[in-house]
């Protein structure tokens, strides 16, 4: 595809529109308005004659019937939508009805600045069949960030809610992500994907946004038959998020006692949220997550927990788990200690130096509101080059920190 200034030069001088964008994206419309109002003057006309004559007029020469004109080439009309005078992007307006090529543009001009040529533009939308304009979401969603950009907004929206499923269900895998959230909203609206579905789209989508719509929509619309299928994929969700929402789930299917299994994931709002439950059921999470870290055995996740929900009193036993064997149980000791507030330089700051990168970027975190304690030589010690690369971008950030002003350069 061509650039904007490309397409435009193209255009005027006969191309047609396939020939000058190919298969134009949505942001392609937009830009090739700007890049037509860019050309020169004599650039610019209207082709009004079967024999293929270009009439050119000055600024202020009477405008070009157009109207009149049904023989316009697919090129002078582009160029004339997009003209930088208004009459004549409102004049050129009545050769696109029955063109799909000119869709695109008829949509740009429903947001256009002049009000007469936004107005025309608008009444022939909506004479637009409703499942003409689905292919044209990304666009429309696009110009919706305008201000005058809801109208075809309203008019996608309830094409789609009114029409076949099928348009709506190939929006729902669009590469573009305004348009796959809008038609998940409204694919959840209208019921159109079954509970399983909706917690796989959860499970596997990256979009935070989606992720919620999705596992909410699931989590309301499941009946007692589909309880484990829906929970079965939200609690073995790879995102927190997801796995939160179907850990909160377990309240309302009465699975309370299942919470315990989320106590000590490795996201913090999946903690939260089973610490919730099993509060509602009349379980304190406290004495369970006492008994986890002073056992023999610790699951990494125990330790976050007890500094969340604990007190200072737990401290003693966080303090004893930063020099656990385990690496995950060392980060997650770390993360205790500061949700408790009883991080101290002096505890942490062998962690900088731990085998383990992970360990050693969770001290960093935890100690960047101590690092004026550190001096110089020891942070600049841990910048040597024979110190693995975790310990120092440790150095560099807690130098950073301490207000010593310029680092020292990382070392390779």
């Amino acid at each position: 595809m061509n650039d904007a200034s490309t397409a435009a030069r193209q255009l005027a001088g006969g191309a047609s529109l396939r020939e000058a964008l190919g298969d134009a994206s949505a942001e392609c419309w937009p830009a090739l308005d700007r890049a037509i109002r860019d050309l020169p003057p004599q650039d610019l006309g209207v082709h009004v004659a079967p024999a293929g004559r270009w009439l050119q007029w000055p600024w202020n020469a009477p405008l070009p019937s157009l109207r009149r004109s049904r023989a316009a080439s697919e090129s002078a009309t582009v160029i004339a939508l997009c003209h930088h005078d208004g009459r004549i992007r409102e004049a050129a307006l009545d050769l696109t009805p029955g063109s799909s090529a000119l869709l695109p543009l008829l949509i740009v001009r429903c947001t256009d600045w002049a009000a007469p040529v936004r107005e025309r533009a608008r009444a022939l939308l909506s004479e637009v069949p409703a499942p003409a304009l689905a292919p044209c979401a990304e666009l429309v969603l696009l110009l919706a960030r305008r201000e005058q950009g809801g109208f075809a907004v309203d008019l996608l929206d309830r094409g789609l809610r009114e029409g076949p499923a099928a348009q709506v269900e190939a929006l729902l895998s669009s590469e573009d992500r305004a348009t796959r959230r809008f038609a998940h909203r409204i694919a959840v609206d209208r019921g159109l994907l079954a509970p399983g579905r909706l917690a796989r789209l959860a499970a596997g989508s990256g979009d935070a946004s989606l992720q919620d719509l999705c596992a909410d929509a699931a989590i309301a619309s499941m009946r007692d038959k589909n309880h484990d299928d829906v929970l079965g994929v939200l609690l073995t969700a790879r995102n927190g998020r997801v796995r939160a929402a179907g850990v909160t789930a377990l309240r309302r299917t009465g699975r309370h006692g299942e919470a315990r299994d989320w106590l000590t994931d490795r996201s913090g709002v999946v903690r939260a949220c089973a610490r919730y439950v099993l509060r509602q059921d009349g379980t304190d999470p406290l004495p369970l997550y006492r008994a986890m870290c002073t056992g023999e055995v610790t699951e990494p996740g125990a330790a976050a927990g007890l500094g969340e929900c604990g007190d200072r009193a737990d401290a003693e036993t966080l303090w004893a788990l930063v020099n656990h064997p385990d690496a995950a149980v060392r980060v997650h000791a770390v993360t205790g200690l500061r949700a408790l507030d009883v991080v101290t330089r002096a505890g942490l700051a062998p962690l900088i130096d731990d085998p383990s990168s992970a360990v050693v970027r969770a001290a960093t975190r935890a100690l960047l509101p101590h690092a004026a304690g550190f001096s110089r030589e020891w942070l600049s010690a841990r910048n040597a080059p024979d110190r693995p690369r975790a310990v120092r971008v440790a150095a560099q950030r807690l130098f950073r920190a301490a207000g010593y002003g310029t680092s020292p350069r990382l070392n390779p």
